[in-house]
């Protein structure tokens, strides 16, 4: 709050110096807001070591949003599922699943790349199988389906 109210009659427009006034005045309602959010946790007996500050928390609450989101529409039953899943993840917590449970998380980043002459072969031989099986590869070589296909050669 002190930081607020120092900054009082050092911004640019009249306009700004109204929406600080305003806002010193909503946060002097509420006090409470501005509160360690654990101190009030730890209140009703619940442990908070390593739960994070707020601004790390919404921080958390903000990547969780996008990464449930990306432009998705979700089922309620399936978003909690999921939310549930990514924070135990997250705070690497066992989680209970239709198959059992699941007590530790597999963190390692390792990146297996196939060899390169596998690679290669499953290309010709699925270029092999669908040459027999697309008819429209028989055709005319000009025609679109046959540039898109010979386009996603290799995929």
């Amino acid at each position: 709050m002190t930081e607020l109210n120092s900054a009082v009659g050092t911004l640019e427009s009249e306009a700004q110096e109204e929406r600080l006034d305003a806002l010193i005045q909503q946060l002097e309602k509420y006090p409470e807001a501005l509160g360690d959010y654990r101190e009030w946790l730890n209140t009703f007996g619940i442990n908070t070591d390593g739960m994070r500050t707020m601004g790390s928390a919404e921080a958390t609450m903000s990547q969780l949003a996008k990464r449930m989101k990306h432009g998705r529409s979700w089922v309620e039953k399936g978003k909690q599922a999921m939310m549930n899943g990514l924070i135990a993840h997250m705070d690497h917590m066992s989680l209970q699943t239709l198959f059992g449970r699941m007590d530790g998380w597999n963190d390692s980043q390792e990146d297996v790349k196939p060899p390169k002459h596998y690679v290669e072969k499953v290309t010709h031989t699925v270029g092999h199988w669908t040459q027999k099986n697309l008819p429209c590869l028989h055709g005319k070589s000009g025609i679109p389906v046959h540039h898109a296909l010979k386009a996603l050669q290799g995929f």
